[in-house]
């Protein structure tokens, strides 16, 4: 969509990849998606109130809340496709799915799984709300979809065994159904994040931690920004350059990002899973701030859609 409305022929390769069945759009997400389809985001259920009970909390916190619940593909069919094709030849590739090229190693910080999993609510649960709860060997996240249904998101040890010891959101599920899937959640990033003629993009360049939920804002700035230097480039720009500031913003991207969920591990327990999780945590910060030394003062401002000489 960025590019087509350039001028800017793009084909697209699907690649065989398990779509999500619930994605929370937070505020910023909405407002993006808003900006770049020239639409406002409408029609999908909402969340309003944020219920959590962390670490040495005992009663739960009521919070105000922002957000739309997605699925993956009705959130694709919002954003519109790029003209289909197997055939032809592009100067520049954008990678949004793995496989990546053959030099790029993932960087992964932490080593926690989590599994997806639909459940039916209890009778007079709160709708359009949602509910965050740490235990002792990893988090729930519960949301409403729907009316007397909603997503269960069990990170570290599996739902059956931190369920019994849950007092907020344990509380408000009437059944478990069978799980969606399982998947890992620990932050990761490809490296490098771009090449001569390519750039890595969403889910192939990073994965971020659904205890931060700003994932989808993260890919949209990322997919705003990719389409910006493909356009300087294929304008004459200086390519190696404008690739070295891509991964230059991705990376402090990522490093917010880290900042963010080390609060949320330091806070969530004092047990040996917490702890190991806050130091992989602390490990990719680090990773971040050497790259960033790397890639020295930036040459380049996003204005708007497109990128300008500093």
């Amino acid at each position: 969509m960025l590019l087509g409305r350039a001028g800017i022929h793009a084909l697209q390769r699907h690649t065989a990849r398990t779509p999500l069945p619930a994605i929370m759009l937070g505020e910023a997400a909405v407002a993006l998606i808003s900006d770049v389809t020239g639409a406002p985001l409408s029609g999908f259920p909402r969340i309003r109130t944020r219920i959590v009970r962390w670490g040495e909390v005992t009663d739960p916190v009521r919070l105000p809340h922002s957000a739309a619940v997605a699925s993956e593909p009705e959130l694709m069919a919002v954003l519109g496709q790029a003209v289909l094709g197997a055939d032809g030849e592009s100067s520049w590739n954008v990678y949004g799915a793995r496989p990546l090229p053959d030099d790029v190693s993932e960087q992964r910080f932490g080593s926690r799984f989590a599994a997806a999993i639909p459940v039916a609510l209890r009778g007079g649960v709160e709708p359009e709300a949602c509910w965050m709860e740490s235990l002792e060997s990893g988090w729930l996240f519960l949301i409403t979809a729907a009316p007397g249904a909603g997503w269960l998101l069990a990170v570290g040890d599996g739902a059956d065994t931190m369920l019994p010891g849950s007092r907020l959101v344990g509380a408000q599920i009437a059944e478990i159904r069978p799980e969606a899937g399982r998947f890992p959640v620990s932050p990761a990033i490809a490296h490098p994040l771009a090449g001569e003629g390519w750039l890595a993009c969403g889910t192939a360049a990073m994965a971020f931690d659904p205890i931060c939920g700003d994932g989808t804002a993260h890919a949209v700035r990322e997919a705003i920004l990719a389409a910006a230097v493909i356009r300087a480039a294929l304008a004459g720009g200086d390519g190696p350059a404008l690739a070295q500031h891509y991964q230059a913003r991705l990376t402090a991207g990522f490093r917010r990002h880290l900042e963010h969920c080390l609060g949320f591990y330091e806070a969530g327990g004092n047990g040996e899973w917490w702890q190991r999780e806050a130091v992989a945590v602390r490990e990719g910060i680090s990773f971040c701030e050497k790259r960033l030394r790397d890639f020295g003062p930036p040459r380049y401002r996003l204005q708007g859609f497109d990128l300008q000489s500093i």
